[in-house]
């Protein structure tokens, strides 16, 4: 299947490069980063790579005598979708999603290959310690102290929306090549978010079609690409996504590997944001004006202002949650949470 018009892509800037030399480098790059950057080569050394400039099938082989005896997640999409994965006319889903072991789905990627009406195969963020033995130890990034999830992407060639995601993200190209195009947390308005409810993948995400914008439709798309990046990477490449940046992600080659590294800068006993956001909608947002007024400011005061100056009347020891957050305090509000929420 030739590939797809990307259009307005082919104009943006691409995203700055860094040179790295070895993991010090990468953690003095990686700590405080505000915004992206592209590592060429930065795991160039890989068997999976090695294997991948081989060919898609040594690919494919390689990452079979490793995977575990189980299951596996896969979607699969429309036949002639040019591999968008995103919602038909009624607003489902256009894939179906399945569970097979991973020697069936090589084998329809094998039979597929080469037919340019296939329907795409993907295979996302599936768990490399979990899903594979000795994947990791092989093929990975040295990171430090940080702890991060380490996951696998398998696909034919794919086009996924652009969203974000909470923890920074450090993504590898492994086989094939990927494309992304990158916006500031703050361009969000003009990306025309879809559900929240109703997601391809947990995460609400633009509904412009990137090779063919409408801009009568979706007129402020303008304004987001006057702030956008895109990368392009072979395998090898590596590129730094700051957490919370939104991301338009293609798989380019007939076969795609990707393996990603995703951590947060604060401690794991945190709540997610978007669950809050999600509560707020439910709690807030129908309210009559005056109280919604009064409530942004109770959480002016209490999350997003001087936090200890809201609490600094109360003696120390009585502060409970307006203190610092420890996994105690945060275990004590999400059973509260749960007690409230099943009322």
């Amino acid at each position: 299947m030739a590939e797809a018009d990307p259009g307005v892509l082919r104009a943006l800037p691409p995203v700055p490069e860094a040179a790295v030399a070895g993991p010090a480098e990468l953690h003095a790059r990686l700590r405080g980063a505000a915004r992206p950057f592209v590592v060429r080569g930065l795991v160039k050394d890989w068997p999976l790579v090695a294997a991948g400039r081989t060919s898609s099938r040594d690919a494919r082989a390689y990452l079979l005598r490793l995977a575990r005896d189980l299951p596996f997640t896969v979607s699969v999409g429309e036949p002639g979708s040019g591999g968008r994965f995103f919602y038909d006319d009624a607003m489902a889903v256009n894939f179906r999603t399945m569970r097979a072991k991973l020697p069936e789905i090589f084998a329809k990627v094998d039979a597929l290959e080469g037919d340019p009406d296939a329907p795409a195969v993907y295979l996302a963020s599936v768990d490399v310690r979990n899903f594979f033995v000795g994947l990791h130890e092989a093929n990975h990034v040295d990171l430090g102290d940080r702890d991060p999830l380490a996951s696998i992407w398998i696909g034919t060639r794919t086009r996924i929306a652009a969203h974000n995601d909470v923890p920074h993200n450090l993504a590898c190209v492994a086989v094939g090549r990927r494309r992304f195009t990158l916006f500031p947390r703050e361009q969000f308005p003009n990306l025309y978010l879809g559900p929240v409810d109703n997601t391809p993948a947990g995460r609400a995400v633009s509904m412009v079609d990137f090779h063919r914008p409408d801009f009568a439709a979706h007129p402020r798309f303008r304004e987001a690409l006057a702030h956008a990046q895109v990368a392009e990477l072979e395998a090898g490449d590596a590129l730094f996504v700051p957490a919370l940046w939104w991301h338009h992600v293609e798989g380019l080659a007939p076969f795609n590997v990707l393996v990603n590294y995703w951590w947060r800068e604060t401690p794991r006993f945190l709540g997610q944001p978007g669950d809050a956001l999600t509560h707020a909608m439910l709690a807030i947002r129908d309210l009559p004006a005056d109280q919604k007024r009064h409530w942004r400011e109770m959480f002016d005061y209490y999350v997003f202002d001087d936090v200890e100056a809201a609490a600094a009347h109360i003696p120390a020891a009585a502060r409970g949650v307006l203190a610092p957050l420890t996994p105690d305090t945060a275990g004590r509000i999400r059973a509260y949470l749960l007690r409230a929420l099943s009322r």
